[in-house]
């Protein structure tokens, strides 16, 4: 190569401090013509694959390396930075050898020698120096570092070792960044050269790629250091040269030494790395018995286990059925083994084998890997792939050489003791979790970069609350009217935007992946660098799409909270009634647990309980496995619209029919519907005679949707089924079937597996509900909205939560099963309950201000004996984590209730009951100094002040407060059975309602909020709760006007609104509102259901809700009031302000809302797609509008955005089928409806 070659860039990667991401940087070099392109990022090779195969895709040679941190003392001293400095030097890998030798030296530096910076010294330099070449760096290097200070001789020896180490491949860097201190620098890099007789070369130190792209940088180093821009005393580049030069900005640098560019080129053409990709580096297993091989071994574990799954069963005792056991075993045996993946099989089967031997629940299974009888009879699975109807090939395709992938649950809570098991058995070097990185995305990036720029705080919240939490800016100043009028509006605005957009996606940090570990054959760091993780085990310095490009092999050690909840179930069953089941016994058709899952009772069930599964489950009234695997694979975006067809066929409302009748044996069970992709297989198979191999390579492609795959596939089997006897006309009709179907159709084997686990947690709830719900709540701990929706689903199921408790409480909740309900003291919590109600006691842990360390020191003195007082407590716990601040909120959560004293009181004497305990501790430890025994005295005790008890709602505003939620009660409480009605929705319920969703809730006013809008009208902003969560509803003036009068702190109300949705969460939008009462909640009822758009459905708690109907007229409202947005390209001028309601009009006069809710209006909706969603074809629609006037209003709906935009009387047309015509031809077919 005879022209310029950058060898010191950094990318996005050197964090927080490379403004260059990796696509731009290569797209960038091979533009300016060059041959060859090195990536020496600060201290790490986080970018070395994708830059590697970028270089790659661009033609051009990408040269590995590594900007290390180098000190010339050693690695493993933590002395202070003044003392043993820490300097730059760049390495660049000639070859694979050099390449693993960088890989070893970046590692070390990690694991071995970080203190502030990953260092290595001159031992590790020195042993891993082949292969590599070897640049003195920018001024940070060490040779410069001693020259800049006047110590010529030091950088002199300096230069030598490098010399003596590397030879010919060590090289004096150049930099001309305009920075004197290289002014001064560089003559004296020029005279050693010569006196040594190293090689020159000329570099640039790249962060970024043009000038311009300076204050980028800039801003990433404030980020990354906490400060502003505005602060004098920070770290900043005192240049704006840190570019990706063109060779011809470089040849002006330093135009007298022309070898010292030649060298440039000289370096790339002796950097000949080749990496492979897409091989396969599998682990070994170990120890295997002598004298067996991977496969005879794995062989010899699955003939034992086939025997002990299916020993006892019917099965085993049909010859002929045993026989296809056994040959099914040996085929899935001999696909592992030629696929070269036994070992593989072994290592998982071992790790689960310590799993279970140590007590730690593991999941069913998860994936395709639930269809391997391999795995069920190794126990990795929990599945029985017979049973189940499972297929081997949907995991391992014998056709199709494919990584193993078995994605392994483990209870959340002992998931690393497995995890620290593998690394204990194959060695720390062979084992390592995988890193992961947090980009800056939309939002995250504007609130970063505010805050380096010094913008206001609330501007900043401002500006990133109004981009979706989906979108990025770019695409958000499209969508978002209120953010781009701020960004028009303001240069400061329109500045922090620019740089957000500019630094958006970038790597900000790197974290642990949730699950990826990679096990391998050799160390580890013969393929990946690496860099320390969390306790014992290393993590990857690549993600993992490159691990998995570089072959080794991920396996997923996932952590399941809900294992961990039937596991602790478990325990309490065991302890408190002497026996837990064995759901190897359990039959998966346990009546009890099916009639709860037909009333929707499934708060707590894994993947059952949320409203809208909660509402199928009512309708469909499961009585078999087959329905609740069949719902988990239906009940996703897409196949959803197939579920009112599997209730039907279930219960004979319709008659189910299928594409053709050879068909009925794959089909019946799910009613003529394909459900799983397992079904495409066997209908392939069954119809064109594909094996199940050929059958999955068929049911992959398809689902591509690629249009020239699609007719290839077509005519293969359409070809096949003719073989078979079929015509082409069934064929083809067939094939359209599975086309349609191919996205929808999930793994039978994940919701087999998954579906065992939602029926095991059913059960538990059906049969031990007093430990399951104590365990779920358990589970939530710390989550206040998830407690109290789990505490009200107690009561419903008549399980009373005691309050926390200093002489009965634990650390989280506890199941008290079959305890009658009686309580001491004052007990404000309430008084005893039926005798033999099983009762769940709060947890300590559960208490706001309460810690861990407070917690083990109640329960160390309290098993010495019980509280007694407020004062004993004081006297007996360590005030110093147990102190006065704890003991206030132990107090006020009710966990003094059982000893003497109200609330109030307690509190009015904590202070003086504190100081007395620490003065009687004095005494006391001053006469045992003496060695007197210590004699207490009466004059101890402190009288309980006269002060009243906290009224009721001053008690449940503190255990809202510092339980999170009302324990003893709510208002609310006393409307139970009428809020249960149809048509009444829990709050917590609306996080799921789709956006304008029309619907009636009721609550308790916690704080109103009245502002004038820009006409001058008052409306309000209210916060509304009932038991379980909070909600923001707004007002508008007209709603206002007619419920002020009912509207204030601590009111109970029932009304009717919309939902709005938003990336923070929800708000309602009212349009009536009226004091909570039966009538009140009928009237509002009615209303709804006169609103309610076509195809909405009656609906209740866990129901389904009206469509939408937005209260908000042209009522004045402030922009942005309740979160609504106008879609960018409105029609015009006259468009309302708010998005509109699809089914009922909104009007500000009472009297027109009556008369619209008794005859609902025609209106015009009009569909604007994306392609339509510009200026020119929106002004055309609008003229088209006006030229059609008349009485039926028109509403836009953008697609794009989901958004509907009532248009104002000026658009309202008079509707004809040549105006409908018209439309459709400028807007596309099926945009114009009227309803």
């Amino acid at each position: 190569m005879d022209s310029f070659v950058h060898l010191h860039v950094h990318s996005e990667y050197s964090l927080l401090d490379g403004a260059a991401r990796l696509e731009d940087l290569v797209a960038k070099a091979a533009a300016s013509g060059m041959k060859a392109l090195a990536l020496t990022d600060h201290g790490v090779m986080y970018g070395a694959v994708p830059f590697y195969k970028l270089c790659k895709k661009h033609g051009i040679k990408p040269i590995i390396g590594c900007e290390v941190y180098f000190t010339a003392g050693s690695r493993k001293e933590r002395g202070s930075r003044q003392d043993q400095p820490i300097h730059h030097l760049i390495l660049l890998a000639k070859n694979e050898t050099g390449y693993r030798n960088l890989m070893k030296l970046c590692s070390i530096g990690h694991l071995e020698g970080f203190h502030y910076k990953p260092r290595i010294d001159w031992d590790a330099l020195e042993r891993h120096r082949e292969g590599l070449v070897c640049l003195s760096a920018c001024l940070g290097g060490e040779v410069p570092f001693h020259l800049l200070r006047g110590h010529y001789e030091e950088a002199k020896k300096a230069a030598l070792r490098y010399q003596a180490a590397f030879g010919e491949d060590f090289y004096l860097e150049l930099q001309d960044h305009g920075i004197p201190e290289q002014k001064k620098v560089n003559p004296l890099l020029v005279q050693l050269a010569v006196e040594i007789g190293a090689q020159l070369v000329v570099t640039n130190d790249a962060h970024y790629l043009s000038k311009e792209d300076a204050e980028v940088q800039d801003v990433l180093i404030c980020v990354g250091t906490g400060k502003t821009v505005d602060d004098e005393d920070r770290l900043k580049m005192h240049t704006n040269q840190l570019y990706l030069k063109t060779a011809e900005e470089m040849a002006v640098l330093f135009p007298h030494l022309p070898e010292a560019y030649a060298n440039t080129a000289k370096i790339a053409d002796s950097c000949e790395l080749e990496l492979e990709f897409d091989r396969h580096v599998l682990p070994a297993y170990r120890p295997i018995p002598e004298g067996q091989t991977a496969g005879s071994y794995l062989a010899e574990l699955c003939e034992q286990g086939l025997v002990e799954r299916y020993g006892q069963l019917d099965i085993w005792q049909d010859p002929a059925e045993r026989e296809k056991l056994e040959q099914r075993l040996r085929y899935e045996l001999k696909t592992i083994a030629n696929m070269g993946f036994s070992d593989y099989f072994l290592i998982v089967w071992d790790f689960i084998a310590f799993a279970h031997r140590n007590g730690i629940a593991t999941g069913p299974g998860r994936g395709s890997s639930a269809g391997s009888l391999v795995a069920y009879v190794l126990r990795i699975t929990d599945v029985d792939p017979i049973k189940y109807k499972l297929f081997f090939e949907r995991f391992l395709n014998p056709e199709r050489v494919t990584m193993p992938d078995i994605d392994i649950d483990f209870s959340d809570e002992r998931r690393d003791e497995v995890i620290a098991y593998v690394v204990d058995k194959y060695g720390a070097e062979h084992v390592a979790q995988i890193i992961t990185f947090g980009t800056m995305a939309a939002r995250a990036a504007v609130r970063d970069v505010g805050r380096a720029l010094n913008v206001p705080f609330g501007e900043v919240d401002k500006v990133a609350k109004l981009i979706p939490g989906h979108l990025q800016i770019e695409r958000a100043l499209k969508e978002s009217p209120d953010l781009k009028a701020m960004y028009d509006g303001s240069e400061r605005v329109k500045g922090l935007l620019d740089m957000a957009m500019k630094v958006e996606g970038m790597p900000r940090h790197a974290s642990t992946h949730a699950a990826g570990v990679v096990i391998s054959r050799d160390p580890l760091t013969n393929a990946v660098p690496l860099q320390a993780g969390s306790e014992n085990t290393a993590l990857t310095q690549y993600s993992m799409e490159n691990l998995e490009a570089i072959g080794l092999l991920k396996m997923d050690f996932l952590g399941l909270r809900t294992l961990s909840i039937i596991e602790r179930s478990m325990n309490w069953i065991q302890e408190q009634a002497g026996s837990a089941p064995d759901f190897r016994l359990v039959p998966d058709d346990d009546p009890a647990t099916y009639e709860m899952l037909g009333r929707g009772e499934t708060t707590g069930v894994f993947q059952l309980e949320s409203t809208g599964m909660r509402r199928v489950l009512k309708e469909l009234k499961p009585s078999v496995f087959e329905d609740i695997i069949s719902l988990l694979a239906l009940y996703r975006p897409g196949p959803m619209e197939f579920i009112p067809k599997y209730i039907a066929g279930k219960h004979g409302q319709i008659t189910v029919e299928y594409p053709h009748r050879d068909l009925e044996p794959i089909l019946k069970d799910t009613y003529g519907i394909i459900v799983y992709q397992e079904q495409i297989m066997q209908i392939a198979s069954q119809m064109a005679g594909f094996s199940l191999g050929e059958a999955d390579l068929l049911r992959r492609a398809v689902s591509k949707k690629k249009r020239e795959v699609l007719d290839e596939q077509r005519g293969h089997f359409v070809s096949g089924s003719m073989k078979q006897g079929y015509t082409a006309d069934e064929a083809n009709v067939v094939y359209d079937m599975i086309v349609r179907f191919a996205d929808y159709g999930f793994a039978r084997a994940h919701a087999a597996a998954y579906g065992v686990l939602a029926f095991q947690t059913a059960y538990l709830k059906a049969h031990y509900p007093v430990q399951f719900m104590a365990s779920m709540l358990t589970a939530v701990t710390g989550s206040h909205r998830k407690v109290a929706e789990y505490i009200v689903e107690c009561r419903r199921m008549g399980i009373v939560v005691l309050p926390p408790d200093v002489n009965e409480s634990n650390v989280l909740f506890t199941p008290q099963a079959g305890t009658t309900l009686q309580t001491t003291g004052s007990s404000e919590a309430g008084g005893a309950g039926p005798e033999g109600l099983g009762v769940i006691r709060f947890g300590l842990a559960a208490i706001k201000n309460v810690g861990t360390q407070a917690i083990e020191s109640i329960l160390k003195e309290r098993k010495e004996r019980p509280f007694d007082s407020l004062l004993d407590f004081c006297r007996r716990v360590d005030l110093r984590t147990c102190n006065k601040r704890v003991i206030e909120s132990l107090i006020q959560g009710g966990a003094f209730d059982s000893l003497p004293g109200h609330r109030a009181q307690l509190l009015a004497m904590l202070d003086e009951t504190v100081e007395a305990a620490l003065k009687w501790r004095k005494e006391r430890d001053d006469l045992q100094i003496q060695l007197f025994d210590f004699v207490e005295s009466p004059n101890w005790d402190i009288e309980y002040p006269d002060v009243p008890k906290f009224t009721a709602g001053q008690q449940l505003d503190l255990e809202r407060e510092l339980l999170g939620l009302y324990l003893s009660g709510h208002p609310l409480d006393d409307f139970d059975a009428l809020l249960e009605g149809d048509g009444v929705e829990r709050l917590m319920d609306l996080a799921e309602a789709p956006d304008e969703t029309r619907t009636v809730v009721a609550g308790m006013v916690v704080s109103v909020k009245t502002i004038t809008t820009k006409q001058g009208k008052a409306m309000a902003f209210m916060e509304l709760e009932d038991q379980i969560e909070r909600c923001e509803v707004v007002l508008f003036p007209e709603v206002w006007r007619r419920s002020a009068a009912h509207v204030e702190k601590g009111a109970l109300l029932a009304l009717r609104g919309v939902v709005q949705q938003q990336d923070e969460g929800f708000k309602l939008l009212a349009d009536e509102v009226a004091p909570l009462s039966e009538q009140s909640l009928a009237q509002l009822r009615r209303g709804l259901a006169r609103g309610r758009g076509p195809g909405a459905a009656a609906g209740g708690r866990g129901g389904a809700r009206g469509a939408a109907a937005s209260p908000r007229a042209a009522e004045g409202a402030p922009a942005g009031a309740a979160g609504g947005q106008r879609p960018a390209s409105a029609v015009g001028s006259g468009a309302a302000e708010q998005p509109a309601a699809a089914a009922a009009p909104s009007a500000s006069a009472p009297g027109a809302r009556r008369e619209q809710e008794k005859t609902p209006a025609q209106r015009v909706f009009i569909k604007i797609t994306a392609a339509a969603e510009n200026a020119r074809l929106l002004e055309r629609l609008k003229l088209l509008l006006e030229q059609h006037p008349g009485p039926v209003a028109t509403v836009l709906f953008y697609e794009s955005t989901g958004k509907l935009l009532a248009l104002t009387e000026r658009y309202s047309i008079k509707p004809s089928p040549a105006l409908i015509d018209e439309m459709e031809r400028m807007l596309g077919s099926d945009t114009v409806k009227i309803r």
